[in-house]
């Protein structure tokens, strides 16, 4: 995120507004203090995003950062596939234009998503700094399996579970 434009800090690339204090700071530094808090974040993303973007630790650094999703209005398709294997919640805006309903200073809350299932729609609440509130609906393209790894944290943290039920945790070669 160190070189991305954000609409609400234009001002300098990669910088973003804290909630807290409404202060200026780069985002990657935005990010850790947010972790450190508890704050969990989301990205909010326009057209493609992950565009050149495909390797996996452009999916792990914000995962790692305490990202809980991105939502855009379209996704780079590997950068899409690396944020599911990261556990992360990949979401497009049903309708695009609700992207321009999301304004600086707002809270966005993920309804429901322990019942995520494939094919079902996310509701997705806005609420400003106002107060008001709309909600609008995210798609995504998770099958069961991937949302496995999002209930797991990650596709790898889904697999070590499971190796673990079945007893195969060790990992060794014989002769």
């Amino acid at each position: 995120f160190i070189g991305v434009n954000n609409a609400f800090s234009l001002d300098e690339a990669g910088t973003g507004i804290d909630v807290r204090d409404r202060s200026r700071t780069p985002l990657p530094d935005l990010a850790k203090a947010y972790k450190e808090a508890g704050i969990d974040w989301i990205a909010i993303g326009d057209e493609n995003y992950g565009e050149g973007s495909s390797r996996e630790h452009a999916a792990m650094s914000p995962r790692l950062l305490g990202a809980a999703a991105v939502i855009t209005r379209s996704f780079a398709r590997i950068h899409e596939s690396n944020l599911k294997k990261q556990g992360l919640l990949a979401l497009t805006f049903a309708n695009p234009g609700d992207y321009d309903l999301i304004e600086e200073g707002d809270r966005i809350s993920l309804v429901g998503l322990n019942e995520l299932r494939a094919g079902k729609p996310v509701r997705c609440l806005i609420t400003h700094r106002d107060g008001r509130s709309i909600a609008i609906e995210l798609r995504h393209s998770y099958s069961e399996a991937q949302l496995a790894w999002f209930h797991a944290g990650s596709a790898l943290n889904c697999l070590s579970a499971s190796a673990r039920q079945l007893g195969t945790t060790d990992v060794g070669a014989t002769t």
